[in-house]
């Protein structure tokens, strides 16, 4: 069940976006008489007002990112019209539809400061209503009675409702891949999905989370989130930090990329270990999901050397040898991924 790389793709990340969104108000209903040559005592005849647009959320396949909104600073429905005379009832005032990418998440912030998650976007084609458009008032006709024939009233229409709120982005990758900077996450995933990242000589060469497409089959491909490289006190939000860490929290699978740093002190066990107090730290929960460990530069004797000692060192967790660059280890590391997808539940074996 070799894989093969089908696809990547690369964008401006914008993860965060706060908008105060407002709904319509409801048009007012109207007072009318009516008034024609042959009806004299015509009676009221005032229409409705039509009700106020809803600002609406969903979710739109095409969209990678929160850039649309990171610069909008409001987003408003249109107003109900008020009724008409002849009974006509206003028009009512358009929806503001909202386009966000799949793993959006949307919090109410109240003025004391805090937060309410009000809707966790992660299903295709999912939507939320944000804010509600205002009732459109009643026009003078509806208040006819036998003591009343002629009310010479009508109601107002019912004002929007509006708030602040925050966009976040967590992005819906299958396999997460975790690793210290320079440990060649980029060139792995330029490997396996045809990628072609910026790659250098420096820390934090990432400095947003990429997404490639890996093709198991012509029916089946899992994604594999880049995420920038982690340092010691991450969780606390040394370096990248949080901004970054929360972006694995829906990944099914981990994929630790180690190797035989050229540090002075570095060594793959160790490094290993450091990642994964760095993700306990940031939510325990995430230890529990299914690991992988990539032992990556296997074309270097002194890193080929260290294979049986890393696996004496982590039993419990699977280890792979593997070469970015030489290509060997890679069918057999897809493979491993594509198998724990199918347990855990991502298509079904066959």
């Amino acid at each position: 069940m070799a894989a093969v790389a089908s696809g990547w793709r690369s964008i401006k990340f914008i993860d965060e976006a706060r908008i105060h969104v407002r709904s319509g108000d409801g048009g007012a209903g109207l007072v009318s008489f009516l008034r024609e040559k042959f009806r004299p005592r015509g009676g009221p005849d005032g229409g409705d007002g039509g009700r106020g647009g809803d600002v609406l959320v969903v979710v739109d396949g095409s969209i990678a990112t929160l850039m649309d909104l990171r610069y909008k600073r409001t987003l408003a429905a249109k107003d109900g019209q008020p009724g008409g005379s002849k009974n006509c009832s206003g028009a009512n005032g358009s929806d503001c539809i909202i386009p966000v990418p799949i793993g959006t998440q949307i919090f109410q912030e109240h003025e004391d400061g805090t937060a309410t998650l009000v809707a966790d976007l992660d299903e295709p084609d999912s939507q939320v209503v944000l804010a509600r458009g205002g009732i459109g008032g009643k026009g003078n006709a509806h208040f006819v009675t036998a003591a009343r024939r002629a009310p010479d009233y009508a109601q107002p229409g019912r004002p929007g409702e509006e708030g602040d709120y925050r966009f976040e982005l967590k992005l819906l990758a299958d396999v997460g891949l975790v690793g210290f900077p320079n440990a060649g996450k980029s060139t792995l995933v330029s490997r396996i999905s045809r990628a072609r990242p910026k790659i250098a000589d420096y820390p934090f060469t990432t400095l947003k989370p990429n997404l490639g497409v890996v093709r198991v089959d012509d029916m089946r491909s899992y994604v594999v989130a880049d995420i920038p490289g982690l340092i010691e006190g991450a969780a606390d939000g040394a370096g990248l930090g949080i901004r970054f860490l929360k972006h694995i929290e829906r990944t099914r699978l981990f994929l630790f990329l180690i190797t035989q740093d050229l540090t002075p002190g570095r060594e793959p066990v160790d490094d290993y270990h450091k990642l994964c107090k760095e993700l306990e730290r940031y939510d325990a929960d995430l230890l529990q999901r299914p690991r992988l460990i990539a032992l990556s530069q296997v074309d270097r004797p002194d890193v080929a050397e260290q294979l049986q000692h890393v696996r004496s060192a982590i039993p419990d967790v699977p280890v792979l040898p593997i070469s970015a660059v030489t290509g060997e280890g890679l069918d057999e590391l897809l493979r491993a991924i594509a198998e724990i997808l199918v347990a855990k539940g991502r298509w079904s074996a066959g």
